[in-house]
């Protein structure tokens, strides 16, 4: 798909058709001939818009091959007044990505008075609002980079929130599941930073062609103002990488914790229910009915049955008073408040030991 776009009065306005048409329609759109198709996009081009690229725009294959390989590093190559840039962009999050999110590659060829960018997906690259000002095709260009380090913030802020989201919810799980998901944000952040770090390349190798051909302050400043943005955008998605591949293994081990508290509460009801089971089994032989003779059914059972339920309780008050049944070891203090079992022998230390 083919998109035009010109620049009027400071902002870029979209075209529905290319240079191609005629002055009347240019005059009538309240542009100059100079203005039309200033910057060209070409979104997943075709085999028809490929030949067009190579052949009419003089793009080379290779780099449009760089440009529509979502796994190409960034570059920059300069020859005279025209730029080739590869850079990296962040994909559009979907609910079929299941919380992977990705980066794609993105072409931009900059010549005298044109701009064409090139790319596998569809984004909002001239709505941001780095365009609300813009004077000519290089700026395009720069605010494009401006764009995109906006775009992997807002991926970073949602990655975020859903690495609390899922660390509250491992901690009350015994599964695998909420960890895949923490493995595949994990393995977004690394896709992250790899490529505002191949950006930042970018951007150093730009700012040193700006500097080396004159180019004006304004426009060396704006570069200066773009690394910088773009290198505290890879120190938070360097954090947060960090943060989340620093507490993986903790949070293995809650899941690995709290199957442990189930297994444990589940072998203190079969301990509970285990005498108990004993004293079923002697009552359902004859044993137990010659033990009863001459007791009416009706007053030997549910003797025997209160028997059974006096002997669970038993049993478990003894498994509390022994502290085998505390899941998380904690004992209620005084206050009602819970506390680890370590801080109740510490206060009855401090008791037991004299005052100065």
């Amino acid at each position: 798909m083919k998109q035009y776009y010109a620049i009027v009065d400071g902002k870029i306005v979209a075209r529905e058709t290319g240079p191609e048409q005629s002055n009347e329609g240019a005059i009538s759109a309240g542009l100059d001939q100079d203005a039309r198709g200033q910057v060209v996009a070409y979104i997943a081009p075709d085999a028809g818009e490929k030949k067009e690229l190579i052949e009419a725009m003089g793009i080379d294959p290779h780099d449009l091959a760089s440009a529509l390989d979502p796994d190409e590093l960034g570059r920059f190559e300069s020859d005279g007044e025209n730029l080739n840039i590869i850079m990296k962009l962040p994909r559009n999050f979907t609910s079929e990505n299941q919380l992977l999110f990705t980066v794609t590659s993105a072409g931009l060829f900059l010549s005298p008075g044109r701009l064409i960018v090139v790319t596998t997906d569809e984004a909002d690259l001239f709505e941001d609002r780095a365009m609300k000002v813009v004077r000519t095709s290089r700026d395009a260009m720069l605010k494009i980079f401006y764009g995109a380090i906006g775009h992997f913030l807002g991926h970073l802020k949602v990655i975020n929130m859903l690495q609390e989201a899922l660390e509250k919810r491992v901690n009350a799980s015994m599964g695998n599941r909420y960890l895949l998901d923490m493995f595949t944000l994990e393995k977004s952040l690394v896709y992250f930073v790899n490529a505002i770090a191949s950006n930042e390349t970018v951007l150093e190798k730009l700012r040193a062609n700006a500097q080396k051909n004159g180019r004006p302050p304004e426009e060396v400043d704006l570069l200066d103002d773009i690394v910088i943005e773009n290198q505290q955008c890879g120190k938070l998605a360097e954090i947060y990488s960090n943060i989340l591949t620093g507490l993986m293994d903790a949070r293995g081990s809650v899941v690995n914790n709290n199957l442990s508290i189930l297994m444990k509460r589940l072998t203190i009801v079969s301990i509970v229910f285990m005498p108990m089971n004993v004293l079923a089994g002697v009552g359902g032989m004859s044993e137990f009915s010659a033990m009863t003779t001459g007791i009416p059914f009706w007053v030997s059972y549910p003797l025997f049955l209160g028997f059974l339920a006096t002997t669970g309780f038993i049993t478990l008050w003894i498994l509390r008073k022994t502290g085998l049944d505390s899941a998380d070891n904690m004992v209620a203090t005084e206050n009602g408040r819970k506390q680890p079992r370590w801080y109740g022998i510490m206060r009855k230390e401090r008791r037991a030991s004299p005052r100065d």
